[in-house]
């Protein structure tokens, strides 16, 4: 993932520019293709949000997992809205990038929601992350991680 944001601007929850070198360096990631006018993205991001809580918030340490939100909002200040609203405390891609529609033309994304799940260097996982965490749970994490050839500090 280091490779696919190397260069790009992400904003963590408060708005302030976060190096993504840093920010995704030795972790599974989830990028997010979501928006705030999407019923289903507002069924699902509550329950992404647990997850990432569990794996990353209240574990000691803290999983190797990190999500990167794209937006489909129609506006900047939607996508704000619902990213301050909504989500976890995790990354973004700002609104004004047009790198997004580089990411849904790369990871073929033709509707929202969709959680793909990438390895450090970009390789899909499984494009199937909502209905992994939907059906499995945290369990869903442990297979992520064997297949990202990470580092691993995770116990569970």
């Amino acid at each position: 993932m280091v490779e696919v944001f190397s260069g790009r601007t992400i904003l963590n929850k408060e708005g302030e520019t976060v190096d993504p070198e840093e920010a995704l360096r030795n972790k599974v990631v989830g990028i997010y293709f979501s928006a705030g006018w999407c019923p289903p993205c507002r069924d699902f991001t509550p329950i992404l949000c647990d997850f990432y809580t569990e794996l990353v918030e209240e574990r000691e340490p803290a999983a190797q997992f990190e999500i990167v939100f794209i937006s489909s909002d129609k506006s900047a200040d939607d996508m704000v809205e619902y990213y301050h609203d909504m989500h976890g405390d995790w990354l973004a891609l700002p609104w004004t990038d047009d790198f997004k529609n580089e990411l849904k033309q790369r990871y073929k994304i033709t509707a929202v929601p969709k959680l793909v799940i990438v390895k450090e260097n970009g390789d899909v996982i499984t494009e199937k992350g909502r209905k992994q965490i939907r059906d499995k749970g945290l369990s869903c994490f442990r297979s992520w991680l064997d297949a990202a050839e990470v580092f691993q500090n995770f116990k569970g």
